[in-house]
């Protein structure tokens, strides 16, 4: 019959309004002779209307009622679909969220009855009711049906707000235990010889073992077994092996009806390569032995649910003590800090911002800080020893663990993040994290936790607030209690107790807790502002100092830091304001003892930590043009080389502070990928700054001694790493002096004035003061420390004519101006060229003296004691072996290949490597073996605040060198390992290169 146009529009309308997208297929579905009986009824409009989903809601009811049997089961279907409003409402819901339970509704069309009942024991079923409701199968097939219809009552009391989403997860927890009893019991059934041998216990793991599990996931378990009274318990383990395989596999394996969850047992110890059964003993003897932190972490939730109950309590109660008292291992807190800094790079890049368990604010960050709490303060504290994650962080609210409100948000946002994974996971019955892209997907989950109006915008919205609180929350979840601890708290609130903040301060890796608490207690307690500001930033910092490798000097550095600039009115204003600086001062603080020393100097420099741009060094230009207007303002060559000295101080800052936060990266911006960039970087703005020092202080000597006009030019020349423009923190000046006598100038004066200008600034630059020195060598001048400080241009043209020996024509290689008069450097450049560049190269016996020298050098002036595999200098592979190969290079062929005219050994070295001197995987090795050398001398410098060659005996100094080299805590020997590896190679380079093995 042919339906009315207006009756159609009417119909198409009345769709819309509830809800339905495609109200033109709804009509035909409406239309089936299937729903005659009920297409009129207003109660099934509404309460299609009503669900996720009414379009799938609907196709999924004419599908049931389709597949009914006869006419009168569908008869009683509809009728009872009509006049019972539970029954209505619970499976338009089901049908309306779960694609999957439809399916099997349209095979098994009786299973809809197990939805009719409403009693109260079916409002809150337990295991028991579920074993009933298992109990007629009797073989893999029936049970997985069996499930599905169990499963059919939890998902329609959940979408029908019915329980809530702790009550579901239970539920699911409790229907996986009496499935794997169900399980267990049809595998002791096959093979009762084995079963009448063995008792066994199966240990629900994760999710299942907290009674918080998901729709779809990995059931994990742990299987313990001993021997029956009289027999041989090899045999006994090996029947209770067969028997936990045969449970593993009815509900793991794909039949007709698929398969229920995969079964995983990689969390017993030794992973997928331990056995699958062991005794009781046998695991204690791992956990006592090789368990690592994470392993007891994971017995957190360990909970007898099948088998031998009695033999799974007796384990749990063996074990409780090992769990318990792990934060007492020795390696506990450098795998706390491993594990906070949680790895999301096995995620692909572009569903990070979809993972709703691991992607940062998700699942995985709020049950790991729970967990860690834990076990740090479970020992001493049974109530909040849970294995479900809501019930422990309400404990932990409880006890002052957590400050209540976090605890509250962090709830709230916990059981909105699992309510959005159990809708996304019930639709199809499988196995994902990720938030769904399709709008009709988000349209439909939105609508199922309750968002009507906009439900896509609305679920968007409230998805990224929740995720939001978690990662801010997360941030200072095991830092603010601290903080209240030394805080005035309003009456009746929970404080943790002072031992109970040791204990968590010497689990965030602390080694003095009762001087971090007096930090905090200095710091935060009291009602002014400044207090009330610190309490916001500490948390955070303290998190950032606790990821450090010594948390302890961060923590007083802030405080002394504080204590210098706390009165000032912007320095907790830019900690609080500006996003990096808190975080960047918190690496600086926590790197070492150099940078915090440079700091606490002059406090005042903090303010370049807020700057976007403050910590990109600053070139000659600029650094000349300030020292120099310094030095004219001065009253005084005194007070002009202290104010150099001061920007030279904080200059110095920046460079080391730039260089912490490349080596280590921020939350906003990764460490530099490019570590030779990062030498390069530190090399180039300490030569400059040494350059600009030393030429301030130049003019301000000859200015107080002989006006505007020295009677003679003078120029000072950079050598070494100076003049190679590669110096590293902890290093000297090394440095040439020159002077020319001007036109009319008598000799003797010019030179009594030129001696007395470099032994002025050699005296001013080394005055004790609140700056740190500059040290001056000019050992590598003719005749050593016998000759002349400073000689003119003429006198060194008279010594390399005559007396130069090979090694002085080497060391010029590095010669380059770096202060006073331009033109008399540059003279002295082209006097030295020919014996640096010498023409055709260098002869045989040459050669064999430089060779010579090297090999004495190695065997005289490596320190006794010294390991030779890691002395960053002088030892196999290191600075000294590349730049002398690089060097004999240059002083062969810079004759001939410009590009080897250059103080710069990474330079040098990549000119000769486009020259073909050397092969492109030699040059490779060699700059690798430079680089890596060069940025452990500076590593040394930074953390112990004076220079060495070799890497700290001290295990915090060495842990804080693998962390600037970018190591993660507890990979000392990795980097040892690597260091001994790359210097290797280098060495087989150096022996084949320089010293011409074959």
């Amino acid at each position: 019959m042919t339906v009315p146009q207006g009756r159609r529009s009417s119909t198409f309308t009345r769709l819309l309004r509830h809800g339905f997208t495609d109200p033109s297929t709804a009509e035909r579905l409406l239309d089936d002779p299937a729903l005659s009986a009920v297409r009129d009824d207003p109660l099934l409009l509404d309460a299609l209307g009503a669900t996720a989903d009414p379009d799938l809601a609907l196709l999924g009811l004419v599908r049931l009622v389709e597949g009914q049997e006869g006419d009168l089961d569908r008869r009683e279907l509809l009728d009872t679909l009509v006049t019972a409003k539970p029954l209505r409402d619970r499976l338009l819901a089901v049908l309306g969220a779960s694609e999957a339970l439809a399916d099997h509704l349209a095979r098994h069309p009786r299973d809809w009855r197990a939805l009719v009942t409403y009693e109260s024991a079916d409002l809150h079923p337990g295991v028991a009711e579920f074993e009933r409701g298992l109990g007629e199968a009797g073989d893999p097939v029936s049970l997985r049906v069996a499930y599905r219809r169990c499963l059919l009552s939890i998902a329609a009391r959940d979408v029908c707000g019915t329980t809530d989403v702790a009550e579901a997860a239970a539920e699911l927890a409790d229907l996986a235990t009496a499935t794997l009893r169900a399980a267990l019991a049809m595998a002791r059934a096959a093979a009762p010889g084995d079963a009448a041998q063995c008792r066994l216990a199966v240990l629900a793991m994760g999710k299942c073992g907290g009674h918080e599990l998901n729709y779809v996931s990995d059931v994990d378990v742990i299987f313990v077994g001993e021997a029956v009274d009289g027999a041989d318990e090899d045999e006994a383990i090996r029947a209770a092996t067969r028997l936990a395989s045969h449970m593993m596999r009815i509900c793991s394996e794909t039949n007709v009806e698929g398969t229920i969850w995969p079964v995983d047992a990689n969390l017993r110890p030794e992973g997928r390569n331990g056995p699958l059964v062991r005794t009781l003993s046998s695991h204690l003897a791992y956990y006592q032995r090789w368990a690592k932190t994470w392993e007891f972490q994971a017995l957190l939730k360990a909970r007898p649910v099948a088998g031998d109950l009695a033999l799974g309590e007796e384990y749990v109660a063996t074990l409780a003590p090992l769990v318990w008292h792990a934060a007492e291992r020795e390696n506990f807190v450098p795998d706390v800090q491993k594990m906070r800094r949680r790895v999301i790079e096995n995620i692909p890049a572009g569903e990070v911002d979809r993972e709703l368990k691991l992607g940062p604010g998700g699942l995985r960050d709020v049950e790991f800080a729970v967990q860690m709490l834990q076990l740090v303060h479970g020992r001493s504290d049974p109530s909040i020893r849970s294995g479900s994650t809501l019930v422990a962080l309400q404990a932990l609210g409880a006890g002052g663990y957590v400050g209540r409100v976090d605890a509250a948000q962090l709830d709230d946002a916990y059981r909105f993040l699992r309510s959005l994974e159990h809708r996304i996971q019930l639709y199809r019955l499988r196995r994902t994290h990720l938030v769904p892209e399709g709008d009709a997907d988000l349209r439909r989950i939105g609508r199922s936790l309750g968002m009507r109006t906009e439900p896509i915008t609305e679920l968007s919205r409230a998805w990224k607030r929740h995720t939001s609180v978690v990662r801010r929350l997360n941030e200072k979840l095991f830092y603010r209690p601290l903080l209240d601890a030394v805080a005035q708290l309003a009456p009746g609130e929970a404080r943790l107790s002072t031992a109970a903040a040791r204990e968590r301060f010497v689990a965030l890796g602390y080694a003095d807790p009762s001087a971090a608490l007096r930090h905090l207690e200095a710091l935060a307690s009291g009602v002014s502002r400044k207090a009330a500001i610190q309490r916001t930033l500490l948390p955070v910092l303290l998190g950032w100092f606790a990821d450090s490798a010594d948390p302890d000097a961060g923590l007083l550095g802030f405080r002394k830091v504080s204590d210098a600039l706390g009165k000032t009115p912007w320095y907790l204003r830019l900690l609080r304001d500006e996003g990096a600086a808190a975080e960047n001062l918190a690496r600086v603080l926590s790197a070492g003892r150099l940078a915090p020393d440079l700091l606490l100097r002059a406090p005042e420099a903090v303010a370049l930590l807020g700057d976007s741009r403050g910590l990109e060094p600053r070139g000659r230009g600029p650094l000349d043009q300030e020292i120099l207007a310094a030095v004219r303002r001065a009253d005084g060559a005194e007070q002009a080389v202290t104010a150099a000295r001061g920007v030279r101080r904080r200059e110095l800052f920046r460079t080391v502070a730039g260089d912490i936060i490349g080596s280590y990266g921020t939350e906003e911006s990764p460490a530099e990928a490019d570590p030779g960039a990062l030498v390069d970087r530190v090399g180039d703005a300490v030569s400059d700054l040494t350059a600009a020092t030393i030429a301030g202080t130049l003019r301000a000597v000859v200015r107080e001694g002989w006006g505007d006009t020295l009677p003679t030019r003078f120029a000072v020349i950079g050598m070494g790493r100076f003049g190679g423009h590669e110096l590293s923190y902890g290093s000297d000046a090394d440095v040439l002096f020159v002077h020319e006598p001007r036109e009319g100038a008598d000799e003797q004066e010019a030179a009594k004035a030129a001696a007395k200008v470099v032994s002025e600034m050699r005296r001013l630059l080394q005055l004790p003061s609140a700056d740190p020195p500059l040290l001056i060598d000019a050992d590598l001048r003719p005749e050593g420390r016998s000759g002349p400080l400073v000689r003119t241009l003429r006198s060194y043209g008279a010594y390399y004519r005559r007396w130069s020996l090979v090694w002085e024509s080497q060391a010029l290689l590095r010669a380059e101006p770096v202060a006073g008069d331009a033109e008399l450097g540059s003279a002295f450049i082209e006097l030295i060229d020919p014996l640096r560049y010498p023409v055709e190269g260098l002869g045989d016996d040459a050669v064999r003296e430089i060779r010579r020298l090297k090999a004495r050098m190695e065997a005289e002036r490596m320190p006794r004691g010294a390991d030779p595999t890691l002395h960053t200098k002088l030892g196999r592979g290191g600075l000294s072996d590349v730049e002398w190969t690089v060097q004999l290079l240059q002083l062969e062929h810079g004759w001939a290949e410009p590009g080897l005219r250059t103080t710069r050994t990474r330079e040098a070295l990549a000119a000769a490597c486009a020259a073909e001197l050397i092969p492109t995987d030699e040059a490779a090795i060699l700059d690798e073996a430079w680089v890596l050398a060069a940025r452990v001398r500076n590593a040394v410098m930074l953390v112990r605040g004076r220079a060495g060659d070799t890497f700290p005996s001290d295990g915090r100094e060495l842990a804080a060198v693998a962390r600037y080299l970018g190591y993660d805590t507890g990979h000392v020997g990795d980097m040892l390992d690597d260091y001994r590896r790359i210097t290797r190679r280098a060495r087989a380079v150096v022996e084949e290169r320089f010293y011409g093995a074959a």
